[in-house]
């Protein structure tokens, strides 16, 4: 990479956020009719701030999608479709980390290998999605640039200031033999940040990622993190999430000073024929004007919204029901990619 290039927070500008609708050929196959909903909601609420590409398998896909937007009164002119090939719909892994150039608009696709979450499932059309979007002419001024080391976009959180936040956990588990010496080294240079802290506890059981930062702690200022708690004492999370409040206080920013921490509430356990699902409040995205938070038809619902604006003064606070999202052990920032603005063709 060439001139100086920056890798922007989740709450700068937008020029669009990018998702892949589901269809019977993905795992929501046995689901498909509720998650459908969710997408529905989904996009209704990008699209009230800004456009969403949707990234389909097929004419008959769009012109089903379409049909179903339509019929939710969505804003068509807020709405692109891009027909690729995809193996599933977590973007967030599989889209593109883009950094911006400070001199110019240009951009760079940083284009890491997406190896379904450490070869837990099949994603070779996924780890060509990216390259796929530029064969077709989707971005705008802007440059892929293909990395072979495996790092999903859900594992890595930045406040657009130089500092990347992220867990031993998930790296370790992608990258045994490397020390976290090495694996500093290697986020620093490619994404240009000059900070990294690492939390070394916090998980979530029915998490597939390996413990990703964006379903535990996430930025909301450069001096505010806001992070999934457990106040739950008989909880099998509770020593876990606890441990990771004490590390989250223990950081401290650029200037030295503690971060201001936002604890999100504990959705109550929710079970799928015995399996453990992960509902975290934590997987948030934000968009222009807004943050959308997953709700799970809780009583904690309310809460989570309460401390979220609380964290983003001056922005909206949308819930988007999720619930049948962790079926498949994600929520709603695992599923977007937010495109910075001026990226878009």
């Amino acid at each position: 990479m060439t001139g100086t290039y920056r890798f922007p927070a989740e709450w700068e500008p937008q020029s669009a956020v990018l998702i892949a609708w589901p269809h019977a050929d993905t795992d929501w196959a046995k689901r498909l009719v509720d998650v459908e909903e969710t997408y529905i909601a989904l996009v209704a609420a990008i699209t009230a701030f800004e456009t969403a590409v949707i990234c389909i398998a097929d004419d008959d896909l769009q012109i089903y999608a379409e049909a179903r937007l339509r019929s939710a009164r969505v804003d068509m002119n807020r709405v692109r479709f891009i027909t690729v090939e995809y193996d599933d719909t977590w973007l967030r892994d599989s889209g593109p980390v883009t950094l911006r150039s400070g001199e110019s608009p240009s951009c760079q696709l940083l284009d890491f290998r997406f190896t379904g979450w450490g070869g837990k499932f099949e994603a070779n059309r996924d780890d060509r999605l990216i390259e796929a979007l530029v064969a077709q002419g989707v971005f705008a001024n802007a440059q892929r640039h293909e990395i072979d080391f495996a790092l999903e976009g859900g594992g890595i959180e930045t406040d657009g200031a130089g500092t990347l936040l992220t867990t031993w956990r998930c790296l370790h588990e992608r990258h045994p033999q490397a020390s976290r010496e090495t694996l500093t080294a290697k986020l620093s240079a490619w994404l240009v940040q000059d900070r990294v802290l690492w939390l070394d506890h916090g998980y979530l059981e029915g998490d597939d990622t390996d413990a990703h930062i964006d379903t535990l702690a996430r930025f909301a200022a450069e001096d505010v993190i806001v992070y999934q708690a457990c106040d739950d004492v008989t909880d099998t999370h509770y020593p876990e999430l606890q441990a990771m409040a004490a590390e989250l206080a223990a950081l401290r920013t650029r200037n030295g000073e503690p971060y201001r921490l936002f604890a999100l509430p504990w959705a109550k356990p929710v079970f799928d024929e015995g399996r453990r699902l992960a509902a975290s409040y934590a997987n948030f995205l934000i968009i222009n004007g807004a943050v959308l938070i997953p709700s799970y038809s809780d009583v904690a619902d309310a809460r989570a919204q309460e401390v979220m604006a609380e964290a983003f003064p001056g922005r909206a606070i949308v819930p988007v029901p999720c619930r049948p999202l962790i079926w498949q052990n994600g929520s709603l920032h695992c599923l977007t990619m937010q495109l910075p603005e001026g990226l878009i063709a």
